[in-house]
């Protein structure tokens, strides 16, 4: 009778390994918030120490060349969530409560990931920061969320308080709550709850997690800030705050890396580590030797600290220098985990180079824009085109392009504009095309 009782306990233990073994990956998409190319530790920054993010590029895939879709937040989450160009899902600029500063409206059709995974068989979840609708019918739970634990609009004007223009945004799916605590913190402890609680699930998950962080206003919590400026004296206190902010993001992520590794799913968890743009310089972000920073078509504005980990798949501590972009993301996850889609998308899957299984690498011209109000820029667009080693770009609609051989000039210090004519046309008809495409899809909402 014993023999028989461990017989079916070791069938019922080999049965649930093997489960667990054929078990479609988990996907965690962690996406910072301005956070600079070179504001992690594992590219030899040392005023600043990010282990939980060094962990993951340990364990996974580094991407040199990985370019958010555009320099400022909106249009790049609409890009890593569609898999398409910011414009052509309506989303140029920023989307904001304030009617006459709103650059932005997800068209209603467009697909969005966490509806295709949740048709592949995944519960779907996002916590933290949205910023691609306010109301109906673009809001988490109507695009393809089962759960949403997080912030509505695009940026807080305080970490504490949760509020903008005093107004609050914090939801648990659609209803409005008023949590207590740093985002930073908030956000990874309603990440870790639902990890540990879909650990008890037999469906895999998809955790769309997208922090505030490093965002302004750069508040840290004053024990962190006291850590970096007992390790580096005398650093400038601006700089220590950023600095700090990010340290304390990092122990957020580690925390619910952590969360995965106690609960028996990391190994088979796809991990997404990115930014919505780059850096922001007046914070003294440091976006490395590249050209400025958020909000600037220069490399500095675009150009994102990206890894990618899936520890059952993916070779440890190996490195890509292929330029990928926010909106590739999207067909890349489908492929990894099986699912199909067929309709129309601008992003490409690099799979392969994920599995070590080649890539070809065709050459394709990427497109980045943005359109913003005000002085500087009079509610217009600009844009940048790289194709190959070039890069044409207008770092704002009042001025004329300029293009770059980033190969020979990676710092976009020497325009040739003016000395290859040839090459200026050929990138300035490509980017026509682009541009008219978007000119196709509205960017606010239609009136009732």
């Amino acid at each position: 009778m014993k023999k028989s009782i461990l017989a079916i306990f070791l069938w019922l233990l080999s049965s649930y390994f093997l489960l667990a073994q054929n078990k479609k990956p988990n996907v965690l998409i962690i996406l910072t918030d301005d956070l600079g190319y070179h504001d992690v530790s594992y590219y030899d920054n040392k005023d600043l120490s990010t282990p939980n993010i060094d962990q993951l590029r340990r364990d996974g895939m580094r991407f040199d060349y990985f370019y958010s879709n555009s320099p400022v937040c909106a249009p790049t989450r609409a890009s890593l969530m569609s898999g398409r160009y910011p414009d052509f899902v309506g989303v140029p600029g920023l989307i904001r409560y304030n009617k006459e500063n709103n650059w932005g409206y997800l068209n209603p059709s467009t697909i969005l990931l966490p509806k295709v995974l949740k048709k592949a068989g995944y519960h779907t979840a996002h916590i933290g920061k949205w910023n691609l609708g306010l109301e109906s019918p673009n809001l988490p739970n109507e695009k393809g969320f089962d759960f949403f634990h997080g912030w509505l609009e695009d940026m807080m004007e305080d970490y504490w308080t949760h509020l903008r223009h005093g107004i609050n945004f914090m939801r648990l799916n659609d209803q409005k709550i008023e949590p207590v605590g740093h985002a930073t913190d908030l956000f990874t402890q309603w990440s870790v709850d639902y990890i540990q609680k879909q650990a008890q699930s037999k469906q895999p998950f998809f955790l769309y997690l997208a922090y505030n962080a490093p965002h302004f206003p750069v508040q840290p919590p004053k024990e962190w800030l006291d850590k970096v400026l007992k390790k580096n004296p005398g650093m400038n206190e601006k700089r220590a705050k950023l600095v700090a902010l990010i340290e304390h993001l990092d122990d957020g992520i580690g925390q619910v890396v952590d969360a995965l590794k106690k609960s028996g799913q990391y190994e088979n968890t796809i991990i997404v580590f990115t930014s919505d743009n780059g850096g922001h310089l007046p914070d003294l972000a440091n976006n490395g030797p590249i050209r400025d920073g958020k909000q600037s078509m220069y490399e500095g504005g675009l150009r994102v600290p990206t890894v990618i980990s899936w520890p059952n798949k993916i070779t440890k501590g190996s490195n890509s220098t292929h330029v990928n972009l926010s909106m590739d993301i999207y067909p890349t996850i489908l492929e990894l985990v099986g699912a199909s889609f067929s309709h129309k998308i601008e992003g490409r899957s690099f799979a392969n180079t994920l599995l070590n299984m080649g890539n070809e690498q065709i050459e394709r011209p990427i497109y980045f824009t943005r359109r913003e109000g005000g002085i500087q820029y009079g509610g217009k667009a600009y844009h940048a085109i790289r194709l190959g080693d070039w890069k044409l770009l207008q770092n704002s609609p009042f001025l004329p392009y300029e293009l770059y051989n980033l190969k020979n000039d990676p710092l976009e210090k020497s325009n040739l504009v003016e000395s290859n004519p040839e090459m200026t046309k050929k990138l300035n008809n490509l980017l026509m095309t682009f541009i008219q495409e978007g000119g196709r899809v509205p960017w606010q909402k239609p009136l009732n």
